[in-house]
This record gives C-alpha cells, structure tokens and sequence, in this order.
C-alpha cells in the first residue's frame, strides 16, 4: 500500500508552523500535500494561524479577529521557533501568509499536491469564515464539484461538526475531512474548537455519525485516537472510507497508521515519514 504525506502546518518542525518557510520547505521535502488553518482579520483577510491569539507564535499580543493584515505584518511570526530562515525562504518581515499567498507558494510545486484547509470555531459554528474562504478559492479558479485549482486538490476539514454539515450543502462529501480527537487527551486541551468536556463527548459522536453516514469521506482521527479505537477505523476502511491521520511525527504512529490501512498522514516532519516509508519493502507495506 501507498501512504501520502500531508505537511502540517508546513514543514513546522523545521520553521515557525504557517510560515512561508514552513510550506516552501514542505515542498522541498517531498510533500504530497499541506495543511493550514484560517482565521479572519478585523479587515476582512485570510490569514493562516492556528491561535485566535497571536501571543504563541509571534512576538506580539492580541486576538487576530481585532488586528489588521498591515497590523499582523508588523509582527515576527518566526523567530520564536529558533531556525535560521535561508534567504530564498524570504525574511523574517514575509513570513505571514495569506490563502491567497499560499496558493501562490504551491503553485510553484510543479506538480499535483493536496491543500487539507482547516476550519477553527468556539463552541458556536459561524460560518463567515468558511464563506469568505470558498470566494476566495473561487477567485483563484477553484470548483467545488472537483474541488481543484491549478495543480492543488483542496479539501476541507473541522472538528465542528456544524461545519462538516455547512460545506455539505455545498461540496462533494469526498472532498469533506471530520476531524476527532480522543476525548481523554482533548479535555486537558485548550486549542480544541467545541468548549466543555461534554460539549467535546457530542462532537465527537456526531463526527463519528457523519463519517459513518458518508457526509464526509474523509475520516480525521488523531494518531491517539485510532489507537483507542481500532475496531471504529477498522469499520471506515471497510466501509471506503479515507482515513487522514494526524499528527504522525514517529516510526511508532506510521506503523499504527500502515497497519490500520490509513491512506493519508498528517506530519510535522514530512521528511523524515517520508524517508521511513521508502525504508519499507514492498513486502514490508503488503504485510501491513
């Protein structure tokens, strides 16, 4: 069996995550496809962050919703993580992406990849984010039947379940990704999208029936939760589904996701899965 590789966030264990570093080294790692979430500014851009705050990843504070793009331009996005940017990534002063920036990047790849777009929401779905990104992709050519522009096929992701069920209206459950967390690891979590424990434990069982009842193709558990529940991957296999695994950064957690029949892995480290992958025999994947 063949496994692609999703770069999360780019290349993030080399460069700052969402860098324009990260995506171009993403790249040049071999990467079959990349990841990015979103979030709106207070002027209306596509900016690719994964906090509504700034403070993590930058060397500014502030909530992204309540700065402008020339505001976020301001800031360092890549120096808290301690790599050295070569000067064919760009400057330190470039580093803040756009979707319509991203696009850009991968259309230098000269070849087919995938774009995983992840949707981020509080405990409330609201769907002016989802909206605002489809028009921006129709502006770069892209159609919703076969959800591809130039040479990217996009699909679209969220651990809201309200989400998944909006972009139902509108695209091809193939091109749709539920995402899960294990609830035991997603409680101490507070990056996650949907609030309270109990709030987690529904999302979470109505991600599950989406998937089991075909509005999204794409099955999203994270490496935690396909090792709690073999069986319930297992069944998605079996059914057709296409499991997109995250985020697999070790030998350990790509022989669960080879084993399991996952078809897509989502990693920190294309690279070095990639290296691991081409390490295996023939004989080696067929016995998985």
């Amino acid at each position: 069996m063949t496994v692609q590789i999703y770069a999360h966030r780019g290349s993030s264990a080399a460069f700052g995550e969402h860098t324009r570093a990260a995506y171009l080294q993403a790249l040049a790692d071999g990467a079959d496809g990349v990841e990015c979430d979103l979030h709106l500014t207070a002027d209306g851009e596509l900016v690719l962050l994964h906090d509504d705050d700034v403070a993590r990843t930058s060397n500014g504070t502030g909530l992204v919703a309540e700065l402008t793009l020339k505001q976020l331009r301001a800031l360092d996005f890549s120096s808290w993580h301690g790599a050295v940017i070569p000067p064919e990534y760009g400057t330190i002063a470039n580093q803040l992406l756009t979707l319509p920036e991203l696009l850009e990047v991968l259309s230098t790849a000269g070849r087919p990849l995938g774009l995983a777009i992840e949707f981020k929401f509080g405990a409330t779905f609201k769907p002016q984010l989802v909206d605002a990104t489809l028009e921006a992709l129709r502006r770069h050519g892209w159609e919703s039947e076969n959800s591809t522009a130039g040479n990217l096929h996009i699909s679209f992701m969220s651990f809201h379940p309200d989400a998944v069920k909006h972009l139902a209206e509108q695209i091809p459950a193939e091109h749709l990704c539920q995402l899960l967390e294990l609830v035991q690891v997603a409680d101490v979590r507070e990056d996650l999208d949907v609030g309270t424990m109990a709030g987690l434990r529904r999302a979470m069982k109505e991600g599950e029936s989406l998937i089991d009842d075909g509005v999204a193709h794409l099955a999203g558990p994270g490496v935690e939760y396909l090792r709690a529940h073999p069986g319930t991957g297992a069944r998605w296999v079996a059914a057709g589904r296409v499991l997109r695994v995250w985020t697999v950064d070790t030998e350990a957690d790509l022989e669960l996701c080879l084993a399991a029949g996952v078809a897509q892995v989502t990693s920190n480290r294309p690279r070095e899965i990639r290296e691991l992958v081409g390490a295996l025999s023939p004989a080696d994947l067929d016995a998985m």
